[in-house]
């Protein structure tokens, strides 16, 4: 049950003014992000106070170690080890989960919904994979189950969906959804620095984990892409569900060829409908046209692009992660669902609905393909041969001065790199394509394969 503060609301005189609600927080997680949200919450609880209308008391926190040092002021008194403890406590009134992972989380968080307590998450990973069967819990109760932070750290994106955008037939949305890649392909194009330096300035700065592979592997953009298929399609789609490649593929040479092209590499997420009504959901690297918005996002900054029947375009920016940014968007959330608590509301239910996932074999765009090929006469024949058996028709090329080939004498047969940006294709005939260029003679080896992005 909700109390009642005693602090006036704001405008209002303390004598014969009504008194604020009363809301008192349990938080599951104490790291980075829980650390910045309990700071905010302990230290400007006056400021929220007023500007929101609600007293939002920080009540319990569970941590993994009691005995860790925490620069929050006053946090240690509220501190438990227990989780189960914060969520079965019947003083808290909303749950704030920011602990990651799927166990315990998904048990706890079902346990407070159950009892009738908003939850406030940015577990990506667990929303990604058991969504729906949270969402269905809070129907049930009635209560809210919010999750800004999970997708764009501080960026409001997936209020902006689920509340501005409500009616909306959204076309696509597609962005950079991963700060620490999108830092690593920007130092790649503005210093001219190998993906191992990037990399490991990266992790030097903090934006990279000792093993990056969630980062730059696509992992955590695919749970997110899974997330925004959820809000913006209403579509049944958990992570496993999203095709993903990383990064790591991504060479000097191919940052080069990009801006001399008149591109830049991003890795994006995107989710769009096709007229069959099928969903494409994929996370892969991409070349982005300079002149598009997403092509001047750099380093750690997020930003997602949106594209509606009836608004248009849109797009969103800002940090997206780090503890201030995402402890935004934790309170943000935390004050509409203290609000919906106090007032014996809920946001709106978001129903999902059974949808044919495109394949990626399915999809039809220009590409980006290089190679290393023999440098003699006929070579390049050859090549346009196989692509045109395969119906991909080329746009431009362009030749790297020759090299000597490896071992060989001076004057012996050298290599050229060949790059080729194709007119629109479908994905089945491209790596049909590729298959049997890999297998010319005159083929050294190939390079990445990128996809381009329309305008």
């Amino acid at each position: 049950m909700v109390a009642t503060g005693t602090v006036p609301a704001p405008g209002q005189a303390a004598r014969g003014a009504p008194e604020r609600p009363l809301v008192r927080v349990g938080l599951l997680g104490c790291g980075n992000v829980g650390s910045a949200l309990a700071r905010l919450l302990l230290t400007d609880a006056k400021g929220i106070a007023e500007r929101t209308g609600l007293e939002l008391q920080l009540h319990k926190v569970a941590v993994r170690s009691l005995s860790k040092p925490r620069d929050v002021p006053g946090i240690e008194p509220l501190l438990t080890a227990d989780p189960a403890q914060v969520v079965a406590d019947p003083a808290v009134d909303v749950v704030v989960e920011v602990m990651g992972g799927i166990s315990p989380a998904r048990d706890l968080l079902l346990a407070a919904l159950q009892h009738g307590k908003p939850v406030v998450s940015a577990n990506k990973e667990l929303l990604a994979n058991h969504g729906g069967e949270l969402w269905d819990a809070a129907s049930a109760s009635g209560v809210d189950l919010l999750f800004e932070a999970s997708v764009a750290g501080g960026i409001p994106l997936i209020r902006a969906l689920r509340e501005s955008l409500a009616g909306e037939r959204i076309r696509r949305v597609m962005g950079i959804v991963n700060g620490t890649t999108n830092f690593i392909l920007s130092r790649m194009t503005t210093s001219g620095a190998t993906y191992q330096e990037a990399l490991a300035e990266a992790q030097g700065l903090g934006y990279a984990e000792r093993d990056p592979a969630a980062d730059v592997e696509g992992f955590d953009a695919a749970a997110k892409a899974a997330i925004l298929a959820n809000v913006a399609f209403g579509a049944k789609v958990v992570a496993g569900d999203v095709y993903r490649e990383g990064i790591s593929g991504i060479g000097a040479q191919d940052i080069q060829a990009a801006t001399r092209l008149g591109f830049a590499i991003k890795l994006l997420a995107m989710v769009e409908a096709d007229d069959q009504g099928q969903l494409g959901v994929r996370v892969h690297p991409a070349m982005v046209p300079q002149s598009h918005p997403l092509a001047s996002v750099h380093g750690s900054y997020n930003a997602v692009f949106v594209e509606g029947e009836a608004v248009g375009q849109l797009m969103l920016l800002g940090r997206g992660a780090g503890g201030l940014p995402t402890a935004s968007a934790l309170l943000g959330d935390l004050v509409d669902a203290a609000h919906n608590l106090a007032t014996k509301g809920a946001a709106r239910k978001i129903p999902l609905r059974e949808v044919t996932i495109k394949p990626i074999d399915d999809l039809r765009c220009p590409y980006y393909l290089s190679l290393w090929a023999l440098d003699r006469p006929g070579v390049l024949s050859s090549i346009a041969g196989v692509l045109g058996r395969h119906q991909v028709s080329v746009r431009s090329m362009e030749q790297d001065a020759p090299e000597p080939g490896p071992g060989s004498p001076p004057g012996g047969e050298g290599e050229a790199r060949l790059v080729f940006v194709t007119h629109p294709a479908c994905e089945r005939d491209v790596q049909a394509c590729l298959g049997e260029l890999e297998r010319l003679d005159a083929v050294r080896r190939t390079g990445a394969l990128i996809r381009v992005v329309g305008p």
